[in-house]
């Protein structure tokens, strides 16, 4: 779509107001709105003036003057505001040099696809997400000097099958939430009204599904696109999913472990390069991989512990990865074991369809950023020849303690894997995809308001385990 087509788009629907959105560092997406006679075809040149002082990771409040540059390509009409309203993302800019800004979570996406297109290994890469989340009906929470809790409750929870009121049982089992048909599974009505939201609002969705956890943990899945189209997406696909469930009165989350003994909620990525309508993943190699493929196997496993503090980027990240349980923490690939970090999808023997689906990422991580560094990485296996080693077939559970000491594995907190950041991103620094300061501010930012931050606070297990020590 052209700006031509944007304004046409904005008559034919009666549109109002324009909304302009963007993503700051961490990964929350914020908006400002003007009526729709702001909008004219200048604006695509000379965009809209914004104050970035006030957004995590950003500007200094003496550099805090901002550009928003609508990007034609993304308009689309909210499907939530009473007043007919058209949307754009924007591309961050600065005013007096009319440079993209380094810290704008989507330009470094797109840096990333023109660095793959420099690099002459491929043109185009494709990412498709599984985000997971959970349907709550209702959450509290507080943290404060003297107290600290939080209360979750979910009419499809396990928990409520005792409750004396107003029960009708039909609730999954810890762990067997798994493709329940209705009444089991409460939310089939409410994760299709999301599937059609998200298909008039454009994005292409292949099935949706109730998944393992209790307590109202779904799953739809997008159709895969090329890098920052995906972003965009899953920004969307986010913000239509917590809008449905809201109007619904339900609220819905994408934390990855909300829960404590079952199932956390990840982000599998399937990630494939393309050169000239070709795919270049498939070839004659193990689970029918090239080895270009088993070479960006190699460099996704080598900066695996790294990419963790962007693409687990939350303390409660490292409550899903944990070695023994569901998640995928063992730094390996296999065509068909899901305890493996990479995994080769075996549905189809098409060479289309031939993928590395990286299983680590949980859906708190900012897309552009995870997508960004994880074809950064895999890019740098390929440019370093990197091998992935021996694949992992076997059952994780029937390997013995001597053979699991030869599997490295995930970091353990979010800490760690910050550590794991700055020892090894310069991989991330090639053809200025990530800047230094960008790592920096990152780094900084996450160990001072969330990793330091929950560690000096009491955590109420604790008062079970110590109070009377």
């Amino acid at each position: 779509m052209n700006p031509q087509e944007v304004l046409d788009l904005a008559k034919s629907n009666e549109a109002r107001q324009l909304d302009l959105r963007f993503s700051d560092i961490p990964g929350l997406q914020h908006h400002i709105t003007y009526p729709i006679g702001q909008l004219s075809l200048d604006s695509f040149e000379n965009g809209f003036g914004i104050d970035g002082s006030s957004i995590r990771g950003w500007a200094a409040i003496n550099e805090s003057d901002m550009l928003l540059i609508p990007d034609p390509a993304t308009a689309f009409m909210d499907p939530f505001y009473e007043i007919p309203t058209l949307v754009m993302l924007g591309n961050v800019r600065d005013p007096l040099t009319r440079q993209s800004y380094e810290r704008d979570p989507r330009w470094i996406a797109q840096k990333a696809e023109a660095y793959l297109q420099h690099s002459g290994i491929g043109d185009t890469a494709y990412f498709g997400a599984e985000a997971e989340f959970f349907i709550f009906d209702n959450i509290r929470f507080d943290q404060n000097a003297h107290s600290g809790f939080y209360f979750i409750d979910a009419e499809e929870g396990r928990w409520n099958s005792s409750r004396e009121e107003n029960n009708l049982g039909y609730r999954p089992r810890y762990k067997e939430g798994y493709f329940p048909v209705p009444p089991t599974d409460h939310y089939q009505d409410l994760r299709a009204e999301m599937v059609e939201t998200m298909e008039q609002c454009g994005i292409v969705i292949e099935c949706h599904h109730h998944e393992v956890a209790t307590a109202g943990q779904c799953e739809i899945d997008q159709r895969f696109d090329t890098l920052v189209k995906s972003a965009d997406n899953m920004m969307l696909y986010k913000y239509i999913v917590r809008n449905v469930a809201y109007e619904n009165g339900k609220t819905a989350t994408f934390m990855p472990k909300p829960l404590f003994g079952d199932n956390g909620s990840g982000m599998h990525t399937h990630q494939s390069i393309w050169k000239g309508g070709k795919p270049l993943f498939a070839g004659e190699g193990y689970a029918g991989l090239s080895q270009t493929a088993l070479w960006y196997i190699g460099g996704l496993l080598k900066h695996a512990r790294a990419l963790s503090a962007i693409i687990a980027p939350t303390t409660n990240s490292y409550k899903r990865l944990v070695p023994g349980y569901e998640a995928p923490v063992n730094l390996a690939y296999s065509r068909r074991n899901r305890s493996a970090a990479c995994r080769i999808p075996m549905y189809s023997a098409s060479p289309k369809a031939k993928r590395v689906e990286f299983r680590p990422p949980d859906p708190s991580a900012n897309p552009y950023l995870s997508f960004a560094a994880m074809l950064m990485a895999g890019l740098d296996g390929i440019l370093n020849k990197i091998e992935p080693g021996e694949p992992l077939d076997k059952d994780i559970y029937d390997l013995s303690p001597e053979e699991m000491k030869t599997v490295p594995s995930m970091p353990a907190s979010l800490d760690e894997a910050l550590t794991c950041l700055e020892d090894d991103h310069e991989f991330l620094l090639k053809g200025e995809v990530f800047s230094e300061d960008l790592i920096e501010t990152y780094i900084a930012y996450k160990r001072k308001n969330e990793s330091d931050a929950v560690r000096l606070r009491p955590h109420p297990y604790e008062f079970s385990l110590y109070y009377d020590i």
